[in-house]
């Protein structure tokens, strides 16, 4: 087989793929919203669910999800930067891969064992029960790779130049990190933490053993108690509801958390793109 021929075919076997990668995602996308649509309106967003989620809407499973997430943020952000500045900053290359290769197992986890522990060690040892706090504290521990892999690449992309000038005007370590490397990396982190935030906003597992109930709830009054949220509604929903109406808001509530993972996932690109551009100048 000559080599302009093998060439075509590799071409032609990567085009094939792409095409069947972005042909399912517009086939789950179709899906989605030619069963949603009939449920989606304003009253939908803003109303409370009743009658076994077959009347009224999803507010406070949006609430719900959006506090689970923002929890989350809080909690990871400063451990995942705490630990990029401490790999690329304090340790030597051999522990650092050590490090990084510990990271990655815990990326590598499944997300019902994280449920189970979190129920475990925050719901029962520390006495947390099934609450806001609880779903927090695992969401927080299961993005944390995501945000130290991308906030120690964020930090290892600055130009040696600035590190350089910081070291020449007498910098010590935590000034340099301060002044220099924290506000250069400013938008990389930003980007982990979309990143980060959009994985936490599509796990259902884990949530559900330490966060989450399905009815009589609307806003907590603590951080103790339990939220609402749009995936224990879709799954319960999809895996008892028998009223035709029941099921069709399921599906209005799997398009609205589509379009919340969307909307983190393209910030994160936006970012990533302004990134790209302060970089290239």
């Amino acid at each position: 087989m000559t080599r302009p021929i093998k060439a075509i075919l590799f071409f032609s076997s990567c085009t094939i793929t792409t095409i069947v990668a972005v042909s399912l995602l517009f086939i789950i996308l179709s899906a989605i919203l030619t069963r949603a649509m009939p449920a989606i309106s304003l009253e939908f967003l803003v109303a409370e669910s009743k009658d076994f989620g077959q009347d009224g809407g999803i507010f406070y499973q949006i609430i719900g999800t959006i506090m689970l997430i923002v929890g989350a943020g809080i909690l990871s952000l400063p451990v995942a930067l705490g630990t990029a500045i401490y790999q690329t900053e304090y340790i030597n290359s051999s522990f650092q891969r050590t490090a990084s290769v510990l990271i990655y197992a815990l990326n590598g986890v499944p997300t019902i064992l994280f449920g189970l522990f979190g129920y475990k060690f925050f719901g029962i040892l520390l006495k947390m029960g099934v609450s806001w706090l609880t779903g927090s504290f695992i969401l927080a521990i299961m993005i944390l790779p995501t945000l130290v892999v991308s906030i120690k690449e964020a930090i290892e992309s600055i130009p040696v130049k600035y590190r350089e000038a910081g070291l020449a005007l007498g910098f010590t370590t935590w000034r340099l990190i301060k002044t220099v490397l924290i506000p250069q990396s400013f938008f990389g982190i930003v980007t982990g933490l979309l990143l980060g935030l959009a994985r936490a906003t599509g796990e259902t597992a884990a949530i559900m053993f330490t966060a989450t109930a399905f009815s009589g709830i609307t806003m907590p009054n603590s951080f103790l108690e339990p939220v609402t949220t749009l995936q224990t509604h879709i799954f319960v929903l999809a895996q008892e509801a028998v009223n035709p109406q029941a099921r069709t808001n399921a599906w209005g509530a799997a398009l609205v958390l589509v379009v919340l993972v969307f909307l983190m996932s393209l910030g994160s690109m936006l970012v990533r793109r302004r990134l790209t551009l302060e970089a290239e100048r």
